[in-house]
Parts: structure tokens; C-alpha cells; sequence
């Protein structure tokens, strides 16, 4: 019943998609592979025939002749959403923001596009002014659902990093109590936290590159509480700048921070578990109730019923 629906719909994709290609080739022929050869994405060799890269290719072309419909062109809008993606773990993606726009306008014509074809396939007259409520709404929650998405991500990797982050400083701890510098913790967490702790991982790995690279502790630490917007990251970089100002040991703020750090965490996990009771309060009424009543009363109400017939 569903095949020809299905059909339909998978052959004016593949037609709309051949189309934007097509174009996108035409107007970018020369500086095409410069684009797609981007950090984080598959770079496509000459010889390079599969199918997924093709698609990823396909959609990257898209996206980008999409994204110019909805990017913001003030750059205070485009500055906020470059924060976002650093605070989600995207910011090694250069076309991240092409990208993340020609989603929106792309999943916008897409829903309206897919009840189209399912109500033309299923025979199904619908009036015009029934049919246009639904477009726009199916438009509407296409375009604000990469937002929804961005959101998220962005709150699991912080839920991530506030779990972790006492752990790597227990590391960053021995390994300071162990004679060594700094730098040189901050890299060996970041190594030691990787299968563990991803985010965590990611974040260390980007402190120490950047110290690496010259840039001043000062400055790569608010780096650091900028990507992560985690308050206990945040106390941890103002933590470290002060000590490199004042010349205290590294070793024993970092142990009290870490010591903080794990009681706040047990504290949330006591207030998750304290307001648990208040939370089961409404499945309580609306689903253990009533089956307990059917299966206590339901007897004595059939026999009673029974009586009752019998008079």
C-alpha cells in the first residue's frame, strides 16, 4: 500500500537533488574540490566513486545553494551562533554554519514536500484551506527543528563535561603532585580521558594545542570556560589564572577545586533524588491507581452487578 508513495517520493528527491548538482557544478566547476576539502568531512579524490561520498558531496552543494535563504547577515547573529556550535563540539567544521542553514531551509521544503506526495499517492482529496495550515506548519517545525536539535547536543555535551571534569582534575592532580608542569598535564589528562570521557578529551586536547601554539595560559583558559559554558569549568579556569598570578601551588587548588567539584555533583544527585517523589506523584494517580482499583473493587462490583441482575 506504502510502495508506490515510497517510490515516488525517493524519485523527485534523487530529481531535485541531480538538479541542484547540477547547477552548483556548473557555477562552482573549477573550485569545487577546494571547497569540499574541508576539516572534518570526507575529501573527495578524483578517483573517489561510493556512493557516500557522493551523497555527502550532494547534500554539501545543497546545503550551501540553501543557506543563503536563511544566514543571518548581521554579525553579531553569526558571532552567537558560531558560540553555539563551539559549545556543542563543532567548531573544527568550517562549513558548519553553510551547513547548519541549508538544513533548515532544506527540511522546510522537505515536510511540506513528503505530505504532498503521501496525500496525491493515497487519493485522499483534502481541501485547499485544510492543506495550507498543515504546510506551513510542517514548514515551520522543519525549519526550527536543526534549532531544536543544536539545543540538544548542547546540553548533553555540558551534562557530559560537568560529569567528567572532576576526574580529569583528580589526573591533573597526581600528575602535578608527580613533578610535572602544567602543559604537560593538561596534554596527559586529555590523552588518559579519552575513553572515558570524549568531551572532556576533546576539550583538554584543544587547551594543550593551544598553549603549544603560544598563546598565553591566560587567554586559553577563557578560551576553555568559553567552549564548555560550564560553570565548574568556568571556577576551574579562573582557578588556574589566579594561581599563575600569585605564584600559589597549582597542586593543592586544583585538589580543593576537585574536592568542590564532587560534592556539588553528589548534591545534584541527592536534589534529582529528593524531588523524585514529587515526580512520581501524577504516574502514581493516573496509572498505578486506577489499575489498583480495578483489580481490589473490580470483584466486588461484578458480583454486585450480578446481585442486581439477579433482582
Amino acid at each position: 500500500m506504502y510502495i508506490i508513495p515510497v517510490i515516488i517520493f525517493g524519485a523527485v528527491l534523487l530529481l531535485v537533488i541531480g538538479i541542484f548538482q547540477y547547477v552548483t557544478y556548473l557555477k562552482n566547476r573549477r573550485g569545487l574540490l577546494k571547497k569540499i576539502e574541508t576539516e572534518g568531512e570526507i575529501k573527495a579524490e578524483p578517483g573517489d566513486r561510493s556512493l557516500g561520498a557522493r551523497v555527502q558531496n550532494a547534500y554539501l552543494n545543497l546545503t550551501q545553494s540553501l543557506s543563503t535563504l536563511a544566514k543571518p547577515k548581521g554579525e553579531e547573529d553569526i558571532s552567537q551562533m558560531r558560540a553555539k556550535f563551539l559549545q556543542a563540539g563543532l567548531s573544527r567544521f568550517r562549513n558548519v554554519l553553510v551547513v547548519f542553514y541549508g538544513s533548515k531551509v532544506f527540511l522546510a521544503i522537505l515536510f511540506p514536500v513528503l505530505f504532498i506526495i503521501f496525500k496525491v499517492s493515497l487519493l485522499r482529496p483534502m481541501l485547499l484551506m485544510q492543506l495550507i495550515p498543515v504546510i506551513l506548519v510542517l514548514a515551520v517545525v522543519g525549519f526550527y527543528l536543526p534549532d531544536l536539535w543544536l539545543r540538544i547536543r548542547i546540553a548533553s555535551r555540558r551534562d557530559q563535561i560537568f560529569r567528567g571534569f572532576p576526574d580529569a582534575l583528580d589526573l591533573m592532580v597526581i600528575c602535578a603532585e608527580a613533578g610535572m608542569g602544567l602543559d604537560a598535564a593538561i596534554n596527559r589528562v586529555g590523552k588518559e580521558m579519552e575513553l572515558r570521557n570524549a568531551a572532556v578529551s576533546e576539550e583538554m586536547k584543544l587547551l594543550s594545542l593551544e598553549l603549544r601554539a603560544g598563546k598565553p595560559r591566560r587567554e586559553a583558559l577563557k578560551n576553555l570556560a568559553l567552549r564548555t559554558d560550564v560553570e565548574d569549568v568556568q571556577s576551574f579556569s579562573t582557578l588556574l589564572i589566579q594561581t599563575d598570578k600569585f605564584g600559589t601551588s597549582i597542586a593543592n587548588a586544583m585538589r580543593v577545586q576537585a574536592d568542590s567539584m564532587r560534592v556539588k555533583r553528589t548534591q545534584k544527585v541527592e536534589e534529582i533524588a529528593a524531588k523524585m517523589a514529587v515526580k512520581l506523584i501524577f504516574p502514581t494517580v493516573l496509572f498505578i491507581f486506577p489499575s489498583m482499583f480495578v483489580v481490589l473493587m473490580g470483584p466486588a462490583l461484578i458480583r454486585a452487578f450480578r446481585v442486581w441482575r439477579g433482582f
